[in-house]
């Protein structure tokens, strides 16, 4: 039986079968890219659709917090939780009591509300719910739902409605602006005062 090809066609023939096993070998790494950029790409999409976290990156119990200025105390926080986020904003979910000092054994104000929270961007903390305030000294009492207070500007106000006691006499109306150790304050909308008796206090 005679061969049907010349050697220099056999040649041809294998060079040929080398080309198509180069261009398969080419075909399946390609595939095999496209496989690997379609999963990387479906798993960017997953990534970028995932709800970013917004909430406390670090919670603390039984807070009790000093701060101070020159080693003088100025301000004690007490609160049974707090929580910090990771833009520098801070929350008090359930309450929190402040102390501002002039001195270091006695403080001349209070702060409390049933819920706090500070905004580090405009370094404002708001109370809200039964916030009172009380000037140690003068024993005058705020009361309201809702109050700012500004340590840049050393002072607390609120629009809502406010009550506040002093010297035998309700004070009420709506809005306030006070000085942090409330030793004075202005009703920006006075309601009226009403006399009490001290048994009634």
């Amino acid at each position: 039986m005679k061969a049907l090809y010349s050697r220099n066609e056999l040649k041809i023939k294998l060079h040929s079968k080398t080309s198509w096993n180069h261009f398969f070998a080419r075909f399946c790494v390609l595939v095999a890219l496209c496989i690997v950029g379609q999963t990387s790409c479906n798993s960017r999409k997953e990534l970028l659709n995932q709800e970013i976290y917004n909430g406390p990156i670090m919670e603390m119990s039984n807070v009790n917090t000093m701060m101070t200025d020159s080693g003088k105390l100025i301000l004690r926080l007490k609160a049974p939780d707090q929580l910090q986020f990771e833009n520098g904003d801070k929350g008090w979910p359930n309450g929190l009591v402040l102390e501002y000092y002039s001195t270091p054994n006695k403080p001349i104000c209070t702060f409390r509300s049933n819920a706090a929270n500070f905004n580090a961007k405009n370094n404002l903390y708001k109370g809200e719910g039964n916030v009172v305030v009380k000037n140690v000294d003068t024993g005058d009492e705020l009361n309201t739902e809702l109050l700012f207070w500004s340590p840049a500007e050393e002072k607390f106000y609120t629009d809502n409605f406010v009550t506040i006691i002093s010297d035998g006499e309700v004070h009420t109306g709506k809005g306030l602006s006070a000085n942090q150790d409330f030793s004075s304050y202005e009703i920006l909308e006075p309601a009226g005062t009403i006399q009490i008796e001290e048994e009634d206090i």
